[in-house]
């Protein structure tokens, strides 16, 4: 038995899947004494929208396979408070969300990371693509090694805290190296295919899972100069940069090319589109504000790399403040599909220093 670490108490969540299923038999080869828990975030369990069932059977065959405890703990009533409230409410203004960058923050690192403590637990994992290191009494997120799985944009809200009582074991391992170690040691996850999109809307299309909560709005769709195209249910249903779903198909513009959206107002229930890979779906500009730094807030105006989306690669750029006390960022490059309500995450290097909320895109 090698010598036990310390802080050797860590409580897993253990979400059914094969990156935290691997997270908690790394953390037993290295000594730790593990439990797990599973999360249930949402009420719904119907069998064609809702993977709860599964998950959590495969959660339970994992932690027997590796002779660990599972706890089970409902934390639905938090996540509607804390993070679908609020997702809800972005939409209703015209904004387009991104909960998982909220539920990590509220749920996963603080609501989960409580109650671990309460069961005695030194620290938590999870089975995030992302780095934590130590320098100087700082801790630091870093973007994982396996760069195409890293999840450090979705982590940029945790603090000095969170990270301290943090740990993810799959920072220096490839997605495919992971499923290997599932698939050698058998484990009932080890090609189950990963989830993808919003956990709580599951199978269903994206407009008709809102329309249960924002109801339909007729309204046009105009192009760039105003020209009527068709009706829409609703500008709350559509983002900027979105293709699909709008309806408009040969017959109108001047080419056969895609249309896309540029704009959205919610007060005329008006929605923009243009055709083509048009200038007006890029900007090198925007706006943003709920700035959170992970450690110090950087002297500006301060040059760095930025993501706008998670499937982005890094793109460089000058930080500034604005004269409300906002954040103005100006990139070297124009960046598709600006769009209010996501977040801004900045970088230096592979050290993800903080993020923002984007506001608008200014040019």
């Amino acid at each position: 038995m090698k010598n036990l670490p310390k802080n050797n108490k860590v409580i897993v969540g253990l979400s059914g899947g094969v990156d935290s299923s691997v997270s908690a038999l790394l953390l037993l080869e290295q000594g730790y004494e593990v439990e797990a828990m599973f999360m249930k975030n949402w009420d719904e369990e119907d069998d064609e929208n809702c993977s709860y069932k599964q998950d959590i059977e495969d959660a339970q065959q994992v932690a027997d396979k590796l002779q660990i405890k599972l706890h089970t703990i409902n934390f639905s009533f938090e996540y509607w408070e804390d993070v679908f409230a609020h997702f809800l409410q972005e939409y209703k203004d015209g904004r387009t969300p991104n909960p998982d960058v909220l539920c990590n923050q509220k749920i996963k690192f603080k609501v989960f990371l409580d109650y671990a403590m309460l069961l005695g637990a030194d620290k938590i994992a999870t089975g995030h693509y992302a780095k934590i290191d130590k320098s100087k009494d700082v801790y630091r997120l870093k973007k994982a090694f396996d760069n195409s799985k890293d999840q450090s944009y979705f982590l940029y809200l945790l603090n000095q805290q969170q990270l301290a009582k943090s740990i993810f074991p799959l920072s220096d391992i490839s997605k495919k190296k992971v499923r290997e170690i599932a698939s050698s040691h058998n484990l009932v996850t080890a090609n189950k295919k990963d989830s993808t999109g919003i956990c709580f809307i599951g199978k269903r299309t994206f407009s008709k899972f809102l329309e249960n909560y924002i109801p339909r709005k007729t309204g046009d769709i105009v192009d760039q100069d105003g020209n009527f195209i068709k009706h829409h249910n609703g500008v709350f249903f559509y983002t900027i940069g979105q293709r699909k779903g709008l309806g408009i198909g040969g017959g109108f513009g001047k080419s056969g090319e895609p249309w896309f959206v540029i704009d959205k107002d919610v007060k005329t229930n008006k929605l923009v589109v243009t055709q083509g890979q048009h200038s007006l779906l890029y900007g090198n500009t925007l706006e943003a504000s709920n700035c959170h730094w992970i450690y110090n807030m950087p002297e500006l105006p301060f040059k760095c790399t930025a993501k706008i989306r998670y499937c982005q690669q890094s793109q460089s750029c000058l930080i500034d403040k604005t004269k409300n006390n906002k954040l103005k960022v100006v990139f070297d490059n124009p960046q598709r599909a600006i769009t209010p309500g996501q977040s801004i995450v900045f970088y230096d290097n592979d050290i993800c220093l903080g993020g923002a909320i984007i506001d608008k895109r200014i040019n």
